[in-house]
């Protein structure tokens, strides 16, 4: 890939994290630490990888996404704005009455948010579903969906996992954003994931382990899982809060919104 082309997405990245940081302390509520883990991605899909236009909304040869750790639609929001599915200024209406743009997510294709999500655990079985819709109907886009870590400890989770090795749905490629930390601490003193490698593969996908702050890294790996015939799982490496030092692994800034010093310190660095 161009060193250009890695710059843009870099820039992107950064710019992104800005957003975040202002919804949340505007709103006085939102999710950081999960937002920020998943920028590289989100990124990395809506910039450079998937099928999609804005101005085209319902086209039906598009890629669909589907954020299955619903509770990070800072993040989610601000790239689709970025991308020109949504107003710019309706990201100042975040978690405020009346906004379509709350908590959660809720299904408005025409600004790009193809499902509804939030209730852990269900984000998978909702891409399995699409995903096998789209092979009996002959279609060839691909499905991505993004876990959680703490997700995917629900047990809905390791069932979609199963249909989808029955029914072959290699037009899925999900991703868990392995940032060890959910809202309670760390998943791993919660409920222990690791090895979290093998026990995908015993579920028939085909698993690939990457940072998931790298940008070469995330697009060449979705190369390689569009040729599979299987369920793709990509486990991306992350940072809870990356991007700002004094919030990076500590999960104080889970669910907890910054007050306008904390923002501007944050701003700061991302400048």
């Amino acid at each position: 890939m161009k060193q250009s082309k890695i710059d843009f997405l870099r820039l992107k990245a950064k710019e992104i994290r800005q957003e975040i940081i202002i919804m949340i302390t505007r709103a006085a509520s939102g999710h950081v630490g999960g937002s920020m883990s998943a920028v590289e991605i989100l990124v990395s899909l809506y910039h450079h990888i998937m099928k999609h236009d804005s101005q085209n909304p319902n086209w039906s040869e598009r890629d669909r996404f589907i954020m299955g750790k619903g509770h990070a639609t800072p993040v989610y929001y601000a790239v689709l704005a970025d991308c020109g599915y949504i107003p710019k200024e309706d990201l100042l209406g975040f978690r405020r009455p009346g906004s379509y743009l709350q908590g959660h997510p809720k299904q408005y294709t025409e600004k790009g948010i193809e499902v509804s999500t939030g209730t852990l655990g269900l984000s998978l079985s909702t891409t399995c579903g699409m995903a096998l819709s789209a092979k009996l109907k002959g279609e060839k886009q691909n499905y991505f969906c993004l876990c959680g870590d703490g997700e995917i400890q629900e047990g809905q989770i390791w069932e979609a996992a199963m249909f989808a090795n029955k029914y072959k749905l290699n037009n899925i490629i999900a991703f868990v954003d392995r940032n060890y930390m959910q809202s309670d601490g760390y998943a791993e003193d919660i409920m222990p994931l690791d090895p979290l490698e093998p026990k995908w593969e015993a579920f028939g996908w085909e698993v690939f382990s990457i940072d998931g702050h790298d940008f070469e890294q995330i697009i060449n790996t979705v190369e390689k899982a569009k040729l599979s015939e299987k369920p793709v799982m990509i486990i991306a490496r992350t940072i809870k809060g990356k991007g700002v030092s004094f919030m990076e692994n500590d999960n104080t800034w889970h669910g907890s919104p910054p007050n306008l010093e904390t923002a501007m310190r944050a701003l700061g660095e991302l400048v």
